[in-house]
């Protein structure tokens, strides 16, 4: 059919346009993210790429469901800019007769949105949280560059080694200067490696000496020793149980339904029926009125999407706290945006207006009067 087929070939371009634009956008801004990070020493700078590209993964349900939005706004503002919305009008289609070609374009988008949601988004979560964690673990020997004194994972101590083994786990000439319990510390040996005791990292050194000096300069205590070891951290666990809830799969959010999983659940499910609302919203908001600039309606598009999607994560943070339970919030969140947009698509469509609701019926005539009087 010719009116359906028109309108999906336009909404597929400008689609294919904007999912283009914003997917470049998220990902210099996550780049320049991902590089701070790195600065940081919380992101392992050889993995900037993979982080950043499993980061866009997981914004990728908000960055379909805002093309999407944006797309239908733009082409049936265009379609209305041209007259093309007249002529469909004068032909005998109404503004609902618009629902069934764009969901039919819609529906493959939403499906997407609804699987990134609930299998991409916890999937990619995951892949990050693991990298950053494996890069925190790392020994202190991994952090340390050779010649240069670098700080230790939780900052209490400071190294100094000579790394002249492929090993990363082992280190000769090492220099540690640490405080600990009013006394500064200072050791050093020939050797030194990494072992796990008891889900604890130690690193043990070989062959050396160790001077320890109260704050208050009261005394000097030199002692040494063949073999030393200093816990440099606790393993972490990686255990589902033990991730974020962003990072649980939606199968674990289901069978464990505490508040904190629920809200997860709720923002997860809560983009799909984003995605409907917006598909309706996009059809009432997409009138274009030629003494106001073009962009106008876009603005306010937009207003819409960013108003919306904040309620979406406040909605998020009151269900884990408690505050609100999982259905209520879903049904007055989605349920009454379903609503307005409803009721807003069938006055447009019915060209109802407040002005036709409110006014009153015209007085009879004098004539008319003067007939039923005479009678």
């Amino acid at each position: 059919m010719l009116f359906h087929s028109s309108l999906r070939r336009e909404l597929s371009r400008s689609f294919g346009a904007t999912l283009v634009v914003l997917v470049t956008i998220v990902m210099t801004m996550m780049l320049i993210r991902t590089l701070g990070l790195a600065a940081k020493g919380s992101v392992n700078p050889s993995e900037v790429f993979l982080v950043m590209s499993y980061t866009v993964l997981g914004y990728l349900p908000t960055i379909l469901s805002l093309s999407l939005f944006v797309s239908i706004v733009g082409t049936l503002s265009r379609m209305y800019r041209d007259s093309e919305m007249v002529i469909w009008f004068s032909s005998g289609r109404g503004l609902a007769d618009f629902v069934k070609p764009i969901f039919s374009f819609a529906w493959p988008v939403l499906l997407l949105i609804l699987a990134l949601a609930l299998i991409g988004w916890p999937w990619a979560n995951s892949q990050t949280q693991g990298m950053r964690a494996q890069y925190e673990r790392r020994s202190d020997i991994e952090r340390v560059s050779p010649g240069e004194f670098v700080e230790s994972a939780g900052r209490m101590r400071v190294f100094f080694i000579d790394k002249d083994t492929p090993n990363a786990n082992t280190a000769s000439n090492v220099f540690i200067s640490s405080i600990e319990r009013s006394r500064q510390i200072v050791t050093s040996a020939r050797s030194g490696h990494m072992e796990d005791i008891d889900k604890a990292r130690y690193l043990m050194l070989e062959n050396g000496q160790r001077v320890e000096r109260p704050l208050d300069k009261s005394g000097l205590k030199i002692s040494e020793f063949k073999t030393y070891g200093a816990r440099t951290g606790v393993n972490t666990s990686d255990s589902a149980d033990d991730a974020p809830a962003r990072s649980r799969p939606t199968l674990m959010l289901l069978a464990r339904p505490t508040p904190e999983n629920m809200g997860e659940l709720g923002w997860r499910i809560g983009m799909l029926l984003a995605g409907i609302n917006f598909v309706l919203l996009a059809l009432t908001l997409s009138s274009v009125n030629p003494r106001v600039g073009r962009s106008g309606n876009l603005l306010f598009a937009l207003f819409a999407f960013v108003v919306y999607y904040n309620l979406i994560n406040l909605g998020q943070g009151w269900v884990t706290s408690g505050r609100y339970s999982f259905v209520g919030f879903m049904v007055a969140l989605h349920g009454g945006v379903l609503a307005i947009s409803l009721t807003w698509l069938s006055a447009r469509h019915q060209s109802w207006s407040l002005r036709r609701l409110f006014q009153r019926a015209p007085a009879p005539s004098h004539s008319s009067a003067s007939s039923s009087s005479s009678t």
